[in-house]
């Protein structure tokens, strides 16, 4: 991995466990999620790996109910969230979807984006709002902000990707991932991902998400028209255009 701005001597970020470590050293039926455990997740995970495109797509789904439901983080999300960053480099990250002819890894990457959202520091800072106790030590959403550079590792190697939908969903998730405090260094390379993505993206939460980045980064975005405040913004994805809907 190449960072540019990186310095002599500045810490490594972690590299994450092996997926099939992950896949079986995790008690998943231990483990919450919205709809009680988690023991059909590593079902689930194996099927990422499927030759057919429309069976990860459908695991990717079932997993964003699984270990995001309502935009939660649970005690399944960090594993999960582990595992799925870990395949990015795995072949079949590389089929393409039918009728999109994008690849998986595209979609691995806004799913990371998307579940990484749910425990930013926009995100618990509208939350926090109502329940101060959301990011006490402790909690799973601190837990969950922990491993953030560990994330950012494995998401960093596609910021070059030659498909551009790859490269969007790795910067988006690159910037949501490096607020994380022992990632500040990284954050004027990654300004210019965010810049490309306000100017080639036609999603407008992609955009959003890279217009506040650069804006809490204090980069001058005078340049941009400000972005209209939703009522509770959602983050990646949340346009309704389902990333993992249908058509496969």
């Amino acid at each position: 991995m190449n960072h540019s701005s990186s310095k002599a001597g500045a810490p490594r970020e972690p590299d994450l466990p092996h997926y099939q470590v992950v896949l079986a050293e995790t008690d998943w039926a231990s483990l919450e999620t919205p709809f009680g455990n988690g023991e059909d997740l590593p079902g689930v995970l194996a099927r990422l790996l499927e030759p057919d495109p429309k069976v990860q797509v459908t695991a990717l789904s079932e997993l964003s109910e699984l270990v995001g439901h309502q935009n939660t983080i649970y005690e399944a999300t960090a594993p999960v969230a582990m595992y799925v960053a870990g395949i990015l480099i795995h072949p079949a990250a590389m089929t393409l979807r039918p009728y999109r002819s994008v690849p998986i890894r595209a979609t691995l990457l806004n799913w990371l984006a998307s579940t990484a959202y749910n425990a930013s520091d926009d995100f618990v800072d509208r939350v926090g709002q109502y329940s101060p106790e959301f990011l006490a030590p402790g909690t799973l959403v601190a837990g969950f902000r922990d491993l953030r550079p560990m994330l950012y590792r494995a998401v960093t190697p596609f910021l070059q990707d030659s498909h551009e939908d790859v490269r969007e969903a790795a910067g988006l998730a690159a910037l949501i991932l490096a607020e994380h405090p022992a990632l500040a260094q990284h954050r004027d390379h990654l300004a210019v991902h965010a810049r490309r993505i306000l100017d080639t993206s036609s999603d407008e939460p992609n955009r959003r998400v890279a217009w506040k980045a650069l804006e809490a980064w204090g980069h001058d975005v005078t340049d941009i028209e400000p972005f209209q405040e939703e009522p509770w913004d959602c983050g990646p994805h949340s346009d309704g255009r389902g990333d993992l809907e249908p058509p496969f």
